[in-house]
């Protein structure tokens, strides 16, 4: 704890070195009402999962959210409704799912990573509607973040700790995540020389992993970030994802 204080106060220089246990992390009293709300939604997550898991129109492609079966699935969806629309033949299925809707989805899968989409938006959302709040205050939560995964991946007295490869997986995760939203969030982003993540840092992290583990990931700060591809970002850092 002493460390993390140090880091959020900028009292070393040094990225963070210490060990954030996920696996056995517990809410505390006063954060259990926003636990519980997490927690709900994550079960929810759960049941959507399984159902894009058993969809037979792309099987692990639309696992792994690279094939883009789905959305044609809703484009043809969405010519079925219509052409029954206009041949006045009524559809039980646009109760459950109604035109606007599927326009909704298909425009989510439409995205190269659609929950971290998501997510960049909600979080671009909750600091332009909180504008007295220090944007200091979301940014720094977000480049401690990436900085002490980076760091727990990269030391093998630290992985060594991990329970399951899930929990490294789950860790590489929530690395990228917060650099996107970093990225989002700061006027600058998150790859700029200035910027409080290192990203080569990161990025070496992400490609020492196998492949088959990182691909995804990798795409994501490709293709869903929103400063990779500016003048500031540097040289190196864009070979570094080519």
């Amino acid at each position: 704890m002493g460390n993390l204080l140090k880091v959020l106060t900028r009292d070393i220089e040094n990225y963070p070195h210490f060990f954030l246990d996920f696996e056995n992390a517990q809410p505390t009293d006063c954060e259990r009402d926003v636990w519980n709300q997490v927690n709900a939604v994550l079960q929810d997550s759960e049941s959507i999962l399984l159902g894009l898991q058993a969809y037979k129109g792309a099987g692990q492609e639309i696992r792994e959210m690279r094939n883009p079966a789905i959305q044609n699935d809703f484009s043809y969806y969405r010519r079925t409704i219509s052409r029954n629309r206009i041949n006045n033949m009524n559809i039980e299925i646009e109760s459950e799912v109604n035109n606007e809707m599927a326009n909704r989805m298909s425009l989510f899968y439409a995205e190269a990573t659609p929950m971290l989409k998501t997510l960049s938006n909600a979080t671009t959302n909750f600091v332009f509607e909180n504008k007295t709040l220090p944007l200091e205050n979301t940014t720094d939560c977000l480049s401690t973040m990436a900085s002490v995964c980076k760091v727990m991946l990269e030391t093998p007295d630290y992985t060594s700790r991990f329970n399951s490869e899930d929990t490294q997986l789950f860790c590489m995760r929530v690395m990228v995540g917060v650099i996107i939203l970093y990225d989002h969030v700061h006027p600058a982003g998150a790859f700029t020389k200035a910027s409080k993540i290192d990203m080569k840092g990161c990025i070496k992290v992400l490609k020492e992993q196998p492949a088959d583990n990182v691909e995804g990931l990798v795409n994501a700060l490709k293709f869903t970030t929103k400063h990779l591809n500016d003048e500031t970002t540097p040289k190196a850092v864009r070979a570094m994802l080519q």
